[in-house]
């Protein structure tokens, strides 16, 4: 099955279908990790995004239902240099081919992956269409100038989680805001005992106080933060009122909410092997990221905040506490464990917030 990836920016690249045929467009990133493609598929922060994997040969190990990261997968298209037909795994249960047949979601494989990379670092995040479908060049290059750019969709629409759900615990109870979570973080909290109350982004400051939580949790998810304008409008009268912890896009509306600004990476940052600083105990942790936004330092000098972590790339904000109120944050993903643990402690650290509050 012939496939083709066209870019914004002119550029066709020619290879094969695997998975769904059709057509699908999106914003094309590339991801670094060199495992966990079954995390990166489900995970609801690469919504409105095809994802392109760097690391050579994707598949190997195939698909399994215990590694699921959210009910579905949202990406909308997914890009490798070698998809493995024969996958090795006890856990196995179907290829990667299959499940994105069932997903309905289009894959590329035969191109040169690196080539993509290096022009998206060089032209930044383009937008893209991928198809099996027989038209021309011409067509397909000016079908790619209608795709919408990621920013003012309603993606944390689309990947909240549609009623409320709980997890049982002993422990405080904390209400999660889900924009987009992954599963791995109500988990996490789970695990230290913590009774995980899950609702939806559409849910106003009256009904969180309402459930009496011991502190409130603002999840990873898609898009640009500053679409985020209902969560950013009631968190800016939760805060001081209880302990506040954000991951990723969490991060970035909790800087918002504050007062602060974000902007668009060039890039973004995408894999799991990302070098981030504690710039309290000088430690690097070894993280795990996906986003494309970042927090404007120079917007956070009169907010009261003291920046905590730091990344060791490019030198963005990575975390951040507030100086009067229990709020902390951090844009790297706590919840998965590349280092393999480097940043488990951070649930702990939320924990003891709510205690000492």
């Amino acid at each position: 099955m012939l496939a083709r990836l066209a870019l914004e920016n002119g550029k066709i690249f020619y290879g094969k279908g695997f998975g769904a045929e059709g057509s699908s467009s999106g914003e094309v990133v590339f991801n670094t990790a060199m495992t966990g493609y079954q995390e990166v598929l489900t995970d609801p922060s690469y919504c409105g995004q095809i994802v392109t994997m760097t690391y050579p040969l994707i598949g190997n190990y195939g698909i399994n239902p215990d590694d699921f990261e959210s009910r579905k997968t949202f990406v909308r298209g997914f890009i490798v240099k070698e998809v493995c037909t024969m996958p090795n795994n006890w856990r196995t249960t179907e290829t990667l081919s299959e499940y994105l047949e069932r997903c309905g979601v289009l894959g590329l494989t035969g191109i040169d992956t690196r080539a993509l990379t290096r022009i998206i670092r060089e032209f930044g995040t383009l937008r893209g269409i991928i198809t099996t479908e027989d038209i021309s060049d011409a067509e397909l290059r000016q079908k790619v100038e209608s795709v919408p750019f990621l920013s003012g969709q309603r993606l944390i629409e689309e990947t909240t989680t549609p009623e409320p759900y709980t997890l049982a615990g002993t422990g405080k109870r904390v209400v999660v805001i889900d924009l987009g979570m992954k599963l791995a973080i109500a988990r996490n909290l789970n695990i230290t005992g913590c009774e995980v109350v899950v609702v939806p982004a559409h849910t106003t400051a009256a009904d969180i106080l309402a459930l009496k939580p011991d502190g409130l949790m603002l999840s990873n998810g898609p898009g640009d933060p500053k679409d985020a304008v209902h969560t950013i409008n009631e968190v800016k009268t939760l805060l001081g009122k209880l302990p506040i912890f954000g991951i990723c896009l969490g991060h970035q509306v909790l800087a918002l909410a504050l007062g602060g600004d974000t902007y668009k990476l060039k890039f973004g940052h995408r894999g799991s092997n990302h070098p981030v600083q504690d710039l309290e105990s000088a430690k690097v942790q070894i993280t795990s990221q996906n986003h494309g936004y970042a927090i404007s330092e120079d917007t956070l000098k009169d907010l009261d905040v003291t920046i905590t972590h730091r990344s060791l790339n490019d030198g963005t904000v990575e975390g951040m506490m507030h100086k009067k109120y229990p709020l902390f944050c951090v844009q790297y993903h706590p919840e998965a464990f590349p280092g393999p643990s480097d940043s488990a402690h951070i649930f702990h650290r939320f924990l003891s917030m709510m205690e000492a509050n």
